[in-house]
């Protein structure tokens, strides 16, 4: 464990080297890995040191252009961590504007490289556990493009892979059976749009939120497809989906490796459309960590929980649990 104190320039280039209610310090922090703290007119970093090195310098390059500024926006930092990580810190990517009041923005570095990794490519696979806003963000990049014109429907696609239910056992028709896979897509689409334009898009046939089975033998122009809890497809299923890309349109594809459904010995489209697609020109892969999580505080931790036992299991030679 490495410390150093670093003067500081003045309070007012200080309160913008660390940013409104810190957000800037935050960052600086779990990018680096660093503890940061002030005490008599000094900043106090500690951490390994080569951490501690990098992000005194980065404080020494932040105070003196807040000096010079009198502000500092999140762009200045990411461009500072930039050049300072040699471009492996993405640049937070530009609030989402979606048919709603609010906006959507990435809340975490590697949120910001997915949004990025979405507006640069065409196909994009997203991997992560529960909270990290793989679904979310990609609808949300997906309405944002709706409503700019740059697609002309938005189809949101889930198996309905048996988690441990039958569906020959729920009650209803077809559609009442598959509704309950559907709602979380349903639920995403809520956050942006009200329930009356979800309606009459759905009428109007652009906006589709259906399973995995009804893509076969279709070709989709101008369109921005989201395939979801992809872990649970198989090989074939992955393919064909892919294969349903047509001019204009642009496929994310989003899962949690960690927890596949599928029959023991069948392997996941995901794990090997990620292993299959590696290096083709238009593709990006995206990992999601524990860092990226947003819902509820105990999200993260009950992920980390989870995550200790199935690593215990494995080294006890049990096979890990998966729901």
């Amino acid at each position: 464990m490495t410390e150093k104190t670093l003067s500081v320039v003045s309070s007012r280039a200080l309160l913008a080297t660390f940013g409104t209610c810190d957000q800037h310090l935050r960052r600086i922090r779990e990018t680096l890995g660093v503890s940061i703290s002030t005490n008599d007119g000094q900043i106090l970093i500690r951490g390994e040191a080569e951490a501690v090195a990098k992000a005194t310098a980065l404080l020494e390059q932040l105070q003196t252009q807040a000096q010079r500024l009198g502000a500092l926006a999140p762009e200045d930092v990411s461009r500072a961590l930039n050049g300072l990580l040699g471009g492996k810190e993405a640049v937070p990517a530009a609030p989402l504007s979606v048919y709603s009041a609010r906006q959507v923005r990435a809340k975490t570095a590697g949120q910001a490289r997915y949004l990025e990794a979405i507006r640069t490519n065409d196909l994009v696979f997203c991997c992560g556990p529960a909270g990290t806003g793989k679904t979310y963000l990609a609808v949300a990049a997906a309405v944002n493009a709706l409503k700019e014109e740059r697609v002309r429907k938005i189809v949101l696609v889930r198996p309905a892979v048996e988690a441990g239910e039958s569906l020959g056992f729920l009650p209803g028709d077809l559609q009442a059976k598959i509704n309950p896979y559907l709602r979380p897509l349903f639920d995403s689409l809520r956050e942006m749009m009200d329930h009356e334009m979800i309606r009459r898009y759905t009428e109007e046939d652009r906006i589709e939120v259906i399973p995995l089975a009804y893509m076969r033998g279709r070709t989709l122009n101008d369109a921005f497809m989201i395939l979801d809890e992809a872990q649970n497809t198989t090989v074939p299923q992955m393919k064909m989906f892919l294969t349903r890309m047509g001019m204009g349109s642009k496929i994310v594809v989003s899962g949690d490796i960690t927890q596949v459904d599928l029959p023991a010995h069948t392997r996941s489209g995901l794990i090997d459309g990620l292993r299959r697609l590696r290096g083709i020109p238009g593709f990006a892969a995206v990992e999601l960590t524990g860092a990226d999580i947003v819902r509820h505080p105990l999200v993260q931790a009950i992920v980390d929980a989870y995550e200790r036992s199935d690593e215990r299991r494995k080294q006890a030679g049990h096979k890990p649990s998966h729901g």
